[in-house]
C-alpha cells in the first residue's frame, strides 16, 4: 500500500518571489517541452514542401491549403476541448492531446497524395486542439497578472525552440532518404511524431492539476496562491464574467482581431520561410534548415527579455502596439530587400512574435472566470488561429499566381499596422474597473 504524505509546512514561509520561482521551475520546463513537440509536428511539413511536390505531385496551392486546413479543425475544436479540460483537469487532458497528435503526425509518413494529405492535416488539427488555450487556462491557476505575461512568454519559447531545432533536425532526418525504401520526409514525420506519445506519460506523472494538487507546495502555500488568484479574477471580471456571452463583448472581439492578424504573420513565416530562403541561391537542405532557425533565435530572445516589462496595463499596451508595428516593419523590409537584408527583416519581425502573443491573452483572462474563462480562451484562440488557415492559403495562391511568395508579405504588413491601431483601444478588466471607480468617486465629490 502506498502512503501519500503532504509536504511539511516550512518553518519559515516562502516569500511570494520564492514561490513564483518555484512555480516557474516546476511547471514551465514540462509545458515548454510539450509545445516544442507540438510545433515540430504541426510545422515540419514546411521542410517537406519541395519533396511532397516531387514525390507526390502536391502543388504549392495544394500545400498551402493543406497547411491551413490544420487550423480549420483546430479552431472548431478549441472551445469544447478547453471546456473538457476545465472539467477533467490539465494533467489528463494534455496527456490525451499529446498521444493523439503524436500518432497522427507519425501517420503523415503514409500520405499518398493530396486527399490523404488534406485528411491527415484535418485530423491533426482536431487531435492537437486545446493545447495552447489549455495552457493559457492552466497558467491562470498558478500565476497572477503581474507574472502571467512572463510565464506565457516562457511557454512560447517552445515555438522558438521548435523552429530553431526543427530546421536542422528535419534536414538531418531527411538525409535518411532511401533507407528501408522510405523517402526522407517519411522518416521525418515518423521520428518527430512518436516522441509526443512517449512524453505524454511524463506529463501524466509530473504535471499537477492545481496548486492544491502539487506535492511540492504546502497546504498553506497552495491556499495562498489560489486565494490570490480568485481575488484577482473577481476584481477583473466583475459580476458578468462567468457567462460565455462575455466572449462577444467589444474588448474581447478587438483582442481576437489583433490575434488573428498576429497568427496570419506567424504561420505565413513558419510555412513559407524555408521556401523563400531556398530561393536565395544554391543552398542545400541543411543550409536552408540552419538559416531558417535564425529568426527564431531572435524570437526566443524577445520572448525571454521583453514580456517581463508588461507588468502593468499601460506598459503592456505600449509593448503590444510597438511589437505589432515592429513586425510590420520587418515584413515590409523583407518584401523589398535582397537576401541578407531580407533575412534581417524576418529576424526583426520575429523578435516581437511572442512578446505580442504573451500580452494578447492578458485581455480575455482579465475579463472572464470559471467556465467562461476556459471557453473564452478557447474561443479567442480559435478565432485567432483562423489566421493560420487564411495566411498560408493566401500565400500559396499568391506564390502560384505570381511566382513570388514575398508579394504576400506586403499585404500582411498592412494588416499588422491596422492591428496596432486597434490595439490602442484594448483595456484589461481591472483597468476599466479602476476608471469606473474613479468616475464614481468624482461624481460623489461633486454631489457633496
Amino acid at each position: 500500500m502506498t502512503i501519500t504524505t503532504m509536504p511539511e509546512e516550512p518553518t519559515v514561509p516562502r516569500s511570494p518571489a520564492t514561490l513564483n520561482r518555484l512555480l516557474f521551475v516546476k511547471l514551465m520546463p514540462l509545458l515548454i517541452a510539450a509545445y516544442v513537440l507540438s510545433f515540430l509536428d504541426r510545422t515540419n511539413i514546411a521542410l517537406a514542401k519541395h519533396q511532397l511536390d516531387v514525390d507526390l505531385g502536391i502543388s504549392a496551392a495544394a500545400y498551402g491549403l493543406g497547411a491551413g486546413l490544420f487550423f480549420l479543425t483546430y479552431a472548431l475544436s478549441e472551445v469544447p476541448s478547453n471546456l473538457i479540460m476545465h472539467k477533467v483537469g490539465a494533467r489528463f487532458w494534455i496527456a490525451r492531446i499529446m498521444v493523439t497528435w503524436g500518432l497522427i503526425s507519425a501517420a503523415m509518413a503514409f500520405v499518398q497524395g493530396e486527399t490523404s494529405f488534406y485528411v491527415l492535416r484535418l485530423l491533426l488539427g482536431i487531435a492537437e486542439a486545446g493545447l495552447f488555450p489549455g495552457v493559457m487556462l492552466y497558467l491562470t491557476y498558478w500565476f497572477g497578472r503581474e507574472q502571467r505575461a512572463r510565464a506565457t512568454g516562457y511557454f512560447l519559447l517552445g515555438v522558438c525552440f521548435a523552429n530553431i531545432i526543427g530546421g536542422p533536425l528535419g534536414a538531418a532526418l531527411m538525409q535518411m532518404d532511401g533507407m528501408l525504401g522510405w523517402h526522407g520526409w517519411q522518416w521525418m514525420f515518423m521520428l518527430e511524431g512518436l516522441p509526443a506519445v512517449f512524453f505524454a506519460y511524463v506529463v501524466w506523472k509530473k504535471l499537477p492539476d492545481r496548486p492544491s494538487k502539487a506535492p511540492w507546495l504546502s497546504a498553506a502555500e497552495a491556499r495562498q496562491i489560489e486565494r490570490q488568484l480568485a481575488s484577482e479574477a473577481e476584481e477583473g471580471a466583475g459580476h458578468g464574467g462567468h457567462s460565455l456571452k462575455q466572449c462577444l463583448t467589444p474588448q474581447i472581439l478587438l483582442a481576437i482581431f489583433v490575434y488573428f492578424c498576429h497568427q496570419i504573420t506567424i504561420y505565413t513565416v513558419i510555412f513559407f520561410l524555408p521556401g523563400i530562403i531556398g530561393k536565395y541561391g544554391d543552398l542545400s537542405v541543411v543550409q536552408i534548415g540552419f538559416l531558417t532557425s535564425l529568426p527564431w533565435l531572435a524570437a526566443a530572445a524577445g520572448a525571454v527579455l521583453l514580456p517581463r516589462f508588461a507588468s502593468n496595463a499601460r506598459r503592456a499596451r505600449r509593448i503590444l502596439v510597438t511589437g505589432l508595428l515592429t513586425m510590420a516593419l520587418g515584413l515590409a523590409i523583407t518584401s523589398q530587400a535582397g537576401p541578407v537584408i531580407s533575412l534581417l527583416g524576418f529576424c526583426l519581425s520575429a523578435l516581437m512574435f511572442f512578446v505580442v502573443q504573451s500580452i494578447i491573452f492578458l485581455y480575455p483572462a482579465s475579463r472572464l472566470k470559471g467556465a467562461a474563462l476556459a471557453g473564452g480562451l478557447g474561443f479567442v484562440n480559435s478565432c485567432g488561429l483562423l489566421g493560420g488557415f487564411f495566411g498560408p492559403s493566401v500565400m500559396g495562391m499568391i506564390e502560384q499566381s505570381t511566382g513570388n511568395a514575398t508579394n504576400g508579405l506586403k499585404f500582411i504588413a498592412v494588416l499588422l499596422v491596422v492591428a496596432a491601431l486597434v490595439a490602442l483601444r484594448l483595456r484589461q478588466g481591472h483597468e476599466q474597473q479602476v476608471r469606473t471607480d474613479s468616475a464614481l468617486k468624482g461624481a460623489q465629490r461633486q454631489s457633496a
